[in-house]
């Protein structure tokens, strides 16, 4: 599996909703504060899009698409200068006037994703290094989402059994989608994990640390993996992932820790092992600095919900 599937592969959406809405012409609506990670596509029409604390507006076109990490505030309008209304207090007609519109080409601007809420260690990593807006407007890349896009917009609507949850499979899909190209347009001096995985010597010792998170691997061995000395490898890691290599390593490890004391049936000192640590103790240390608990409060957790 690779690096991003494996990161991927950890993400719980505690919540999500994922839909169409569509926006009247000549309207405005505003969304409040969000705590999760939304992904939208533009599937007809267009429209402008305010985040709160950006100069200016984004205006967004028929096949783009553009990803929030949690923050601030936004708006979305087809006409600049229209008083914005509550999201909140419009959803249901937004909602259904998507499900009822044809192609929507004449009649507003349809937009169809989805919002997941991702919370812990995992979703850190992956959304802090984000700016505000991802906007994915090259034409190539909005070529290689058109298939997920369409395929949702169908099942939108024409609803059928099952289409629920088709249509979060794919609003995920679609995230996943301008994560990756995200990462591929990204400048050369971009810090983020995504950008790493694009660096073909980080990768090669991420690769490593994500392979074998039990080895004991000190800086010398994984910059001897990316074929640079340990002051430049240190130096090049930190910039780019935005943590130190050894810090970066305790913090996967702990993070492959934190599921399989969530879904496995392992005992402590067994993880403790598959995690590279010499004794229990050591790694309930680690553990506890990363997570902020102790491994047995996880552990604990998942027998009260198995027991109710």
């Amino acid at each position: 599996m690779d690096l991003l599937s494996q990161l991927l592969s950890l993400l719980s959406p505690e919540r999500y909703a994922s839909g169409g809405v569509m926006l009247a012409p000549e309207s405005a609506v505003q969304w409040p504060y969000h705590a999760g990670v939304k992904c939208y596509a533009v599937v007809s029409g267009a429209c402008w899009l305010s985040v709160e604390g950006l100069e200016h507006p984004i205006q967004l076109q028929k096949g783009d698409c553009f990803l929030l990490p949690p923050g601030p505030s936004f708006r979305l309008a087809t006409e600049l200068s229209a008083k914005p209304v509550d999201f909140r207090t419009v959803r249901s007609e937004m909602v259904a006037a998507a499900r009822a519109s044809g192609t929507g080409e004449s009649s507003g601007c349809f937009i169809a994703g989805g919002h997941f809420l991702l919370t812990g260690q995992a979703a850190e990593l992956l959304l802090k290094p984000l700016p505000t807006v991802v906007h994915i407007r090259n034409p190539a890349d909005k070529a290689a989402m058109q298939w997920s896009i369409e395929r949702m917009v169908k099942e939108i609507r024409e609803p059928q059994p099952g289409s629920g949850l088709i249509v979060q499979q794919l609003a995920f899909m679609l995230l996943i989608h301008a994560l990756r190209l995200y990462a591929d347009e990204g400048q050369k001096e971009s810090v983020g994990w995504l950008f790493a995985l694009r660096d073909k010597k980080l990768s090669a010792a991420l690769v490593c640390m994500h392979q074998n998170p039990e080895y004991k691997w000190t800086l010398a061995s994984l910059a001897a993996k990316a074929g640079m000395s340990r002051a430049a490898f240190a130096k090049h890691f930190k910039h780019t992932v935005g943590s130190a290599p050894i810090e970066y390593l305790t913090q996967w490890r702990m993070l492959l820790a934190c599921e399989r004391l969530s879904h496995g049936d392992e005992t402590i000192a067994q993880i403790a092992a598959a995690s590279g640590y010499d004794s229990d103790s050591a790694f309930a240390k680690a553990f506890k600095r990363v997570i902020g608990c102790p491994p047995g409060k996880v552990a604990y957790s998942k027998k009260n919900e198995l027991s109710t």
